[in-house]
């Protein structure tokens, strides 16, 4: 097979999520099948002295059911996002620094996971048949305060980020996001390459947290051209809301997700020997039945998220009338990132949230032969 670096790359790293993904689905549903998820509760239960849907029960039941799955992603994990990085020339931190961040990436994610579920379960007890769309109104809530707190609480967890200290720049840029009527509040330099060989930009927070990220790999070595160009690409989804457009879709897909956690937990917590549908032993069940509503709706999300993309090409291209950095910064972008040049149908189908990056490129010479 006559393959390019970057689609043997992005082919071994889809082939280790499907291999990994098959057998512990598998593995999940027989722990369930088996009465291991209700062994799980009886002995929690057995330490908090407290009942199947109690918050202590919950909570503790939820830790060490996050901390196995931890335990049995490591190896997905230490393969797409150490081994595979480092063979391919992306990771530029070592092993320890990788793992540190995975341990702090779990932590980071179980507390609130722990506290999510203590949310349903507390539902569940007091609203036995309204349980679904108060816990969907309550995630709901939270995707919208994680979007606002991330660049400011949770992201300087894993990278350096400082302000940016090349003024002309600063100033360009700020410049451009008020031309297009959204302001910033201030440019910073993030420090992606002490862990990774990749470049980026982003255009992250909403109201008072908005701001803009540049990577040092990017400030580096791109001109400011391309710098602005790739920026004012992000910009355009900010123009068009689509990151407002994202949330109010994301919450569709988190209410359809309960509302089928809902029918599917009614119809077999009894033959699965769950105490009520209250039980926290049926939580796995919920897991399995939510990701099949994330996995079913996952094509068309991205359908629609490359239209997005698209469309915040064009709005770049007009906006900064610069086709020929937009050009090279996609090549640059692409080689460096190891983007996917030419992925098949099913694979941009499943996998791809962006254009392919010759797709974007004739875009652009597009706008250059009419302008």
């Amino acid at each position: 097979m006559n393959e390019d670096k970057a689609s043997r790359y992005h082919r071994l790293k889809r082939r280790a999520t499907v291999v990994w993904a098959l057998p512990y689905a598998a593995g999940l549903v027989a722990l369930i099948n088996a009465g291991g998820s209700g062994l799980l509760r009886d002995v929690v239960i057995a330490v908090t002295g407290a009942g199947s849907s109690a918050p202590s029960t919950v909570a503790l039941y939820t830790v060490g059911l996050m901390i196995a799955y931890h335990v049995l992603l490591l190896p997905l994990a230490a393969y797409q996002g150490f081994i595979l990085e480092r063979r391919f020339g992306l990771r530029a931190a070592g092993f320890s620094r990788w793992l540190l961040d995975f341990a702090k990436a779990a932590a980071v994610v179980t507390v609130p996971v722990a506290g999510a579920a203590v949310l349903v379960y507390t539902t569940m007890r007091w609203w036995p048949h309204e349980w679904w769309i108060l816990s969907a109104v309550c995630f709901s809530a939270g995707l919208l305060g994680l979007a606002r707190i991330f660049p400011v609480a949770l992201l300087p967890l894993f990278y350096r980020i400082q302000p940016l200290d090349r003024e002309a720049l600063r100033i360009r840029l700020s410049a451009l996001c008020e031309r297009a009527g959204v302001p910033v509040i201030g440019v910073y330099a993030w420090g992606l390459g002490e862990k990774s060989h990749r470049a980026n930009a982003a255009l992250v927070g909403t109201g008072s947290t908005r701001r803009i990220l540049l990577s040092d790999t990017l400030l580096a070595d791109y001109s400011d051209d391309e710098i602005e160009i790739i920026l004012a690409h992000e910009i355009g989804h900010h123009v068009h809301a689509d990151i407002r457009a994202a949330l109010l879709v994301e919450f569709a897909r988190i209410t359809l997700a309960f509302a089928f956690c809902a029918l599917v937990l009614d119809a077999v917590w009894d033959s699965f020997g769950l105490m009520d549908p209250s039980d926290v032993a049926g939580l796995p069940i919920l897991l399995v039945a939510g990701a099949l509503v994330y996995l079913a709706t996952g094509p068309a999300l991205k359908a629609w998220s490359r239209r997005n993309e698209r469309r915040a090409d064009e709005f770049a291209l007009a906006m900064t009338r610069q086709p020929s950095a937009f050009v090279t910064a996609m090549r640059r972008l692409s080689t460096q990132n190891l983007a996917e040049a030419r992925p098949s149908r099913p694979a941009l189908w499943f996998f791809h949230t962006h254009p392919p990056v010759e797709e974007r490129i004739a875009t652009a010479r597009r706008f250059e032969s009419i302008s």
